[in-house]
């Protein structure tokens, strides 16, 4: 199932636009962008479950696919 861009807050563009600048951890990214980590977190699941991103292991995020470019 795929996210309309509609469907992205403003936590999901900040994530996604650290992602595209290469793998974060959820840390990096709330200390990036002031957001708290739990926050990030649960927005890094929500994009994980579409196939958006992807944990390596570690904490460690990439972005597999930008629901931004779809549309």
């Amino acid at each position: 199932m795929a996210l309309d861009p509609d469907q992205l807050n403003p936590t999901d563009q900040a994530i996604l636009k650290h992602l595209q600048e290469g793998r974060c951890t959820p840390a990096y990214i709330a200390l990036e962008t002031g957001y708290s980590k739990g926050n990030i977190r649960n927005r890094l699941v929500r994009l994980a479950e579409h196939g958006y991103v992807e944990q390596l292991g570690g904490g460690l995020y990439e972005l597999v696919e930008d629901p931004r470019e779809e549309y």
